[in-house]
């Protein structure tokens, strides 16, 4: 999956570091694509020593190495260009280099997003000790966003509930969805479950979680039964396609990025189910 970079290891605590020469430069235009040379499925990043002189946050490191988002959009060296999250994802980008790339998403995105105090409307900073905004009118202080969400495998006998969304993503995908106010974790598998196909199911059970940075999201996935008759019944305001599909015929995903492809795997291997 995409955070698994061992032996390399993120470090995300907050530092208020200068950018140095080697360290990466993060350059985002408004449209969200980053900055980036990708060759082979290789991310390179500009350097320090080519930003020379902009403004930039420190946001974390990866070993040694680290990584600044930089404010000041002038333009870079022509070698690079701008690529959407999805661009490098489908171009094969793996490693720490799409690791690094999804993860500055999604601290810019909270960045550009928290300018303005929400509670009095004055001009946010930077906080001086923690990765955090601070309102210097009110006092207010804001932390990165992070949505819970669920990815969920379900089975029917031999056969997993496979789904493809209504827009965006076009390879197949399991139910998903985003934990609402108030719900335990396992009150949205059985919400978005039904929501989305019409299907109950029962015997839930957490298998792993995953960061991904491209929706600001924390994934956790869980397994789990349909119940009754399980006839599908689809949401085509969310999905295309949903269909119990026996775990011989279920096609992967293009890549092993994601905690989805990973759960359709495991049943299709019979490792679960």
């Amino acid at each position: 999956m995409i955070q698994d970079i061992y032996p390399s290891r993120l470090n995300n605590s907050y530092g208020p570091y200068e950018m140095r020469e080697e360290d990466c430069a993060l350059v985002f235009d408004e449209g969200g694509r980053l900055l980036v040379q990708l060759e082979e499925g290789v991310i390179r990043f500009p350097t320090g020593a080519q930003a020379r002189g902009r403004e930039a946050v420190y946001l974390f490191a990866v070993d040694e190495r680290r990584y600044f988002l930089v404010t000041d959009t002038d333009p870079l060296p022509e070698s690079f260009r701008y690529y959407s999250l999805r661009e490098m994802r489908d171009c094969g980008g793996s490693g720490t280099g799409i690791y690094a790339a999804f993860t500055a998403w999604h601290l810019w995105k909270w960045y550009r997003d928290n300018r303005l105090c929400g509670r009095c409307g004055s001009p946010l900073v930077l906080h001086e000790k923690e990765r955090a905004l601070r309102c210097p009118q009110c006092g207010q202080v804001i932390y990165p966003r992070i949505n819970p969400a669920v990815i969920v495998g379900v089975i029917k006998g031999d056969c997993l509930l496979i789904t493809r969304y209504r827009k965006g993503f076009a390879h197949n995908a399991l139910v998903a969805g985003f934990t609402e106010i108030g719900e335990t974790l396992e009150q949205t598998v059985e919400r978005e479950v039904m929501e989305e196909t019409g299907v109950k199911v029962k015997n839930i059970r957490y298998y792993k979680s995953q960061p991904w940075g491209m929706a600001q999201d924390i994934l956790m996935g869980f397994y789990c039964e349909a119940e009754g008759d399980a006839e599908i019944r689809v949401d085509r305001n969310e999905l295309k396609y949903a269909e119990w599909i026996p775990r011989e015929e279920i096609v992967l995903q293009p890549n092993n990025l994601s905690l989805t492809n990973e759960m359709m795997q495991r049943f299709k291997s019979g490792e679960e189910g």
